[in-house]
């Protein structure tokens, strides 16, 4: 029985002792390591044979680290690369990142986290490290990805040059650990997106772990984020442990991630470059080893020009960003989007799954679907509910003629604009056909006079009501209130 091919790595640092470090360090996990002082040499050893990973310094004697990434991205190489840099260096871990490099590494190098990631690096590689012919890149640089992350890839129904180009690119993302932004309209399906970018990745086998950052009170985010030691506030009984350390080894999805508060951004920041959390009433630090996904509905770049979002987060969330289409955009696949639905709704209750008819199909293509896959997922579990044969008709959705015509959604231009002066509405006479409709209208109407009362002040508003400025937020957003771009929160 042959023993298994050593896995081979490429150090570059112009620094003797640390490469003498990070030899010795990489020597006891079993790897075949290779050093080279400066770009020159790097380049020497890269066209005499082909590496599994390649570590090297930002700053090099005759030049930067990055050109070498370039290189290898150029030369559809297979190598996993993993830039070193300063301490602090926020600009550089970003860019080493979109350049293609796997990881990052700030200086002083811890050696565990240099071990976590040189593994990270090799089981990211779909190809067995037996399988790679000695000079390099007759191996195309990507590859199928594992079975799981198939059945994911298959869950994202559409066949719109947006969907495979949202499909291609989930693949080609998984592969590294730069951070992922997913951008669109609610009910697009950005946690589906970013449940496929774990499932594709090497992390598949480890947890994934989603969050809405909206929905967490504001005295206890920190807790939930970095966990807490017992005793460090009143009700805290036992240790327990945070987000991040319940995602060791996989995937946190942070969604919503623009309703974080500005002084959580701080610290969400510092777990980013860092790596390392302190709970809450602890004394020591604990390593982090996450793959970090965020998304949101919200417009982060204005947020940020507005001074609601941390412009320095922005820039190390947005390394990837994906952005999921909302349902006007990719009409062609609103019938297959439908069957797909129909199927998975009917197999959860155990129904057998229904046809649907020209008329229905018809009736949904005229529908504006603001709210997108999710409205469209509840408009279809209404029909079932209501059909009482094996073919969806159009009366089966309910009051078509009420539905078919809704107003578009407030993300157009003119949504932003003030509106004008509304009828108070009429009492409804008898008991009104959809409850929760005709409540969001009655709650519409009230915070929209309580708006225009204050001069869309929202601060002011929200203290007419009884509520908070978070409530008030979330309540707008929900019930598709628009307000002028110039509305500010201050009171």
């Amino acid at each position: 029985m042959t023993a298994p091919t050593p896995t081979s790595i490429l150090v570059v640092d112009d620094e003797p002792d640390l490469r003498t470090l990070y030899e010795l360090t990489l020597l006891r996990e079993g790897h075949e390591v290779v050093s080279a002082p400066d770009l020159t040499q790097a380049r020497e050893w890269l066209a005499q044979r082909h590496f599994d990973v390649l570590i090297t310094d930002m700053r090099l004697p005759d030049g930067l680290g990055l050109e070498l990434l370039r290189e290898l991205g150029a030369d559809q190489r297979t190598e996993k690369s993993i830039v070193i840099t300063a301490y602090g260096s926020a600009e550089n871990a970003v860019e080493a990142l979109k350049t293609g490099a796997f990881d990052y590494l700030t200086k002083p190098v811890d050696l565990k986290q240099l071990r976590t990631a040189v593994t990270s690096a090799l089981q990211s590689q779909r190809y067995p490290s037996a399988m790679r012919p000695p000079s390099g890149n007759a191996i195309p640089r990507s590859a199928p990805p594992p079975p799981a992350g198939v059945q994911a890839l298959e869950r994202i129904v559409g066949t719109s040059g947006c969907m495979v180009q949202i499909r291609s690119r989930i693949e080609k993302v998984a592969t590294s650990m730069a951070p992922v932004l997913i951008l669109g309209e609610s009910g697009t399906g950005k946690e589906l997106v970013a449940r496929a970018v774990h499932e594709c990745s090497h992390r598949a086998s480890g947890p994934f772990v989603a969050v809405n950052c909206g929905a967490i009170p504001e005295n206890l985010i920190e807790a939930e984020f970095f966990g807490a030691r017992k005793g460090a506030f009143t009700g805290a009984t036992h240790d327990r442990e945070g987000y991040f350390l319940a995602a060791k080894g996989g995937t946190l999805f942070l969604d919503e991630i623009g309703d974080l508060p500005l002084q959580m951004q701080a610290k969400l920041l510092r777990v980013i470059q860092e790596r390392r959390v302190r709970p809450l009433g602890g004394v020591q630090e604990e390593a982090v080893d996450v793959r970090l996904v965020s998304a949101t509905h919200r417009d982060l770049a204005a947020l940020v020009k507005s001074g609601e979002f941390r412009q320095d987060l922005f820039y190390r969330l947005n390394v990837i960003c994906l952005r999921t289409p909302a349902l006007r955009e990719r009409r062609e696949d609103l019938s297959e989007l439908a069957h797909a639905l129909l199927q998975r709704i009917c197999s959860e209750s155990g129904q057998p799954v229904p046809e649907l008819s020209g008329t229905a199909l018809a009736w949904l293509q005229a529908c504006e679907l603001p709210g997108n896959v999710r409205e469209l997922e509840n408009l279809l579990q209404r029909a079932l509910a209501l059909s009482s044969g094996a073919v969806l008709q159009a009366d089966d959705f309910g009051d078509t003629s009420d539905t078919a015509m809704r107003p578009e959604s407030p993300s157009t231009a003119a949504a932003f604009a003030v509106p004008a002066p509304e009828p108070e509405p009429e009492p409804a006479a008898g008991i009104p056909p959809d409850l929760q409709t005709y409540l969001d209208e009655q709650e519409r109407q009230v915070l929209l006079k309580a708006l225009k009362e204050t001069d869309f002040n929202r601060t002011a508003a929200a203290a007419r009501l009884g509520l908070n400025l978070r409530q008030m937020r979330y309540r707008i957003q929900r019930l598709g209130i628009a307000t002028p771009a110039d509305g500010d929160d201050d009171a």
